[in-house]
């Protein structure tokens, strides 16, 4: 019976995955820095906050020895900039970036060292814009998808595999604003997920219209930059 390994499963897109998995009878390991709805006999939930000291620490211990043949990096969140208070820009990149690599640090050489493995790390579309509304969001995201990319092609020849997930919106609590083009369910995310984890892709980038819209976006603003 597979492992799975879900940080931030207990609302949203790790939720949704994490009750795909155990309803494909994966045995799943869910952390979270809230409790879980999810019940079952092949779900064991870990409250933990990837933003804590000790978060390495708890990773370790709740994995014990075991070599989860995927993790799935979902825990995510961002804010509205306000140059009066500066001081959740840093959460973000925590949740968002530091997270993962902390995630990546204990799991990736336990794969390595079995040479097998997957790795998947949620980060979002918004890692090519320049955002002045979220810049934090939109930049630790950047963050993300590049050094998952770069991670996939390290680990690669060593027969695991690692892929960013680059989504548009999703109708989760992240999600707010009326303006939300092309909004998937949580559910059609984590199905698109599961899906990464059969293809093994290094890159999975979906609704591609999302992808067209904020390329005209971002070269319009640019353009506008470049303007004398």
């Amino acid at each position: 019976m597979p492992t799975a390994l879900v940080v931030g499963a207990s609302s949203g897109i790790g939720l949704a995955v994490a009750r795909r998995l155990v309803g494909r009878d994966w045995t799943v390991i869910g952390i979270a820095r809230r409790a879980s709805e999810l019940a079952d006999d092949r779900y064991r939930h870990v409250q933990a906050d990837v933003r804590a000291p000790d978060y390495r620490a708890t990773l370790q211990a709740a994995l014990g020895t075991t070599v989860p043949e995927v993790c799935i990096y979902c825990a995510g969140i961002g804010t509205d900039l306000d140059l009066g208070d500066l001081g959740g820009e840093a959460d973000v990149f925590t949740t968002n970036l530091v997270g993962a690599v902390l995630t990546a640090e204990v799991v990736i050489p336990r794969m390595i060292e079995a040479r097998t493995g997957h790795f998947v790390g949620l980060s979002s579309q918004a890692d090519g814009l320049t955002d002045g509304g979220a810049p934090s969001y939109a930049a630790s995201k950047a963050g993300l998808s590049s050094y998952l990319e770069g991670l996939a092609r390290a680990c690669r020849p060593r027969g695991v595999a690692v892929t960013n997930v680059r989504f548009g919106f999703v109708d989760t609590a992240m999600s707010s604003g009326s303006l939300r083009p092309f909004m998937i369910s949580a559910d059609r995310a984590a199905a698109l997920v599961e899906r990464c984890l059969e293809r093994r892709p290094i890159r999975f980038t979906h609704p591609w219209r999302m992808a067209a819209l904020l390329w005209l976006l971002q070269w319009g603003r640019r353009l506008m930059f470049w303007r004398p």
